[in-house]
């Protein structure tokens, strides 16, 4: 068998670990010969190829970002002018002789991927985020290394936000999702975390912040998701929710207040223990899923267990934080507050 192998939208930490699980696995155990399209899904536009042979394959686990490159491409979308692109990649696909196409990606991925099984293609997916917000697996690989980064950027606020006696407010990645706030706010030891989710109300926050000072404590983190919504002008004339919140916070409360908005920090650098693991067992499971052509799905890791779940199920949801998440119950029964 032939099949070719691509990594679409953000980058990521562990992308390169899964396909390296993809590939060793094709060709070691199942003398597969295996593909690489560059640049997402622009490689099955452009026809831009390389062979991924086990030379290829070799010193990239511990590699952040993606040796295939990738794009924000997305086949699907209204053309003004040409809605050609699905059935360029359908004759790239025939025409370079493909069994299967692995698609590594976050939600617009998996979405584009089932769009192009409904055409009649042999696909399985992957799925890749910091965001941790993919429909139908407990976690993606990404999430791991992005929390690590982001908890370490906490607790060097701590000290800084003691010495000053400040509020810090930290901006972490999340568009729709506050997965990685919630995770390295509670790791970190934020005193207040907002989430896209749930929303905020300035008065709790400022109250939170007061309430801390009454307490004798000198300084407050506050961790906000740069999905947090507060509203169209504001977001025009602060750029960020970050600059907003800390602004507020010290017009409000009297307290110096600083924001720090740690950015594409978050998904650079080396992969996580955890994530290359998770990215192995990932790649090495679509594999097997190709070898027994059972196509249409995308591997997932459900119950502390790699299985699968077909790509109709997955395409166009989001799993996002709920309001009773066990981390948000028992922030609040530490004294955290979300805003509320």
């Amino acid at each position: 068998m032939r099949i070719g192998i691509l990594s679409s939208g953000g980058d990521c930490p562990g992308i390169n670990a899964a396909i390296r699980g993809v590939g060793k696995t094709a060709i070691t155990h199942y003398g597969m010969e295996v593909i690489g399209l560059q640049g997402g899904f622009l490689g099955l536009l452009n026809k831009d190829t390389i062979l991924l042979d086990d030379y290829a394959l070799s010193g990239i686990l511990n590699l952040g970002g993606t040796i295939l490159g990738t794009s924000r491409e997305k086949p699907f979308r209204k053309q003004l002018e040409d809605d050609s692109k699905p059935q360029i990649i359908e004759e790239t696909y025939k025409e370079l002789g493909l069994d299967c196409l692995v698609c590594i990606g976050g939600n617009g991925t998996q979405k584009t991927a089932y769009k192009l099984s409904e055409l009649g293609l042999n696909i399985i997916g992957i799925p890749k985020t910091i965001d941790n917000d993919v429909w139908g697996t407990d976690v993606t690989f990404g999430f791991d290394t992005a929390v690590d980064i982001a908890t370490d950027a906490i607790d060097r606020l701590h000290s800084t936000a003691s010495s000053h006696s400040r509020v810090m407010v930290i901006e972490l990645m999340g568009h729709h999702a506050g997965w990685i706030t919630l995770h390295s706010g509670m790791a970190g030891g934020a005193d207040i975390i907002l989430l896209p989710e749930l929303g905020f109300d300035m008065d709790v926050i400022t109250q939170a912040v007061l309430a801390r000072g009454e307490k004798g404590k000198r300084y407050s983190i506050v961790a906000v998701a740069e999905g947090v919504n507060i509203g169209e002008e504001n977001l025009k004339k602060y750029k960020h929710p970050a600059s907003y919140i800390a602004e507020k916070i010290e017009e409000l409360t009297g307290v110096e207040s600083r924001e720090t908005v740690l950015g594409y920090v978050q998904r650079g650098g080396n992969p996580s223990a955890f994530d290359r693991i998770l990215a192995t067992r990932l790649g090495a499971h679509a594999t097997e899923l190709i070898a027994k052509k059972d196509f249409g799905r995308m591997v997932c890791f459900k119950n502390d267990e790699i299985t699968s779940t077909p790509l109709h199920k997955v395409a166009g949801k989001l799993k996002l934080v709920e309001a009773d998440n066990d981390l948000i119950l028992q922030g609040k029964r530490m004294g955290i507050s979300f805003g509320r």
